[in-house]
């Protein structure tokens, strides 16, 4: 059964789960009722980070524009436009075994595309979610349900993934930023055009 994680809540990942080596992060959302007159295409993207905290290249940075690291550690599966449907509306495949050993920690983040032209905010936007499965036995480990309440943010880093002690462990974070994507590249040391 899945562990479900509040904000802040940090659990083991590979320690209780011995050989665990792929695994599938999923990531899903609603938009909320009221017609904003635009669709919303929330995109997910992974930041390989490390030890400082940054992403040591672009190429670290994995979206919907760089879908897979040439370690083949992280994995885009692709952007979803809408959103609509129950489930994952995306999803980054990890492969633990290949992750770099320069990479520290990989930061999992949603943010809205256009999100100032289109005015619209994670205040729009409910049920939230990331969820952690083992690819090999497609078990559900972990589960985080956003439950803040956002407001004017465009941009939250959900959870990150970070090794300790030679394990892998998962911290909910639940943070919101202003300025969308930008922004969050800005944090994780990736110059934006």
């Amino acid at each position: 059964m899945a562990i479900n994680l509040s904000k802040g809540q940090k659990v083991d990942l590979t320690k209780g789960n011995p050989g665990l080596k792929k695994i599938m992060v999923g990531l899903g959302w609603d938009v909320n009722a009221f017609d904003s007159g635009n669709d919303f295409d929330l995109d997910a993207a992974a930041f390989m980070l490390g030890e400082n905290g940054k992403c040591p290249t672009e190429k670290e940075f994995i979206f919907y524009g760089n879908l897979e690291h040439a370690s083949e550690a992280v994995k885009h599966m692709g952007d979803n436009l809408t959103g609509e449907g129950e489930g994952d509306d995306e999803q980054i495949e990890v492969d633990l075994t290949k992750i770099p050993a320069n990479v520290a920690k990989i930061a999992f983040t949603v943010t809205i595309y256009e999100a100032d032209a289109r005015r619209q905010n994670f205040g729009q936007v409910s049920n939230s979610f990331i969820r952690i499965v083992d690819e090999t036995t497609n078990t559900e480990l972990i589960r985080y349900d956003l439950s803040e309440d956002f407001s004017i943010e465009t941009a939250i880093v959900v959870g990150e993934l970070y090794r300790h002690n030679g394990e892998w462990k998962f911290n909910a974070i639940g943070s919101g930023f202003q300025g969308g994507l930008a922004a969050l590249c800005g944090h994780y040391g990736i110059e934006v055009a």
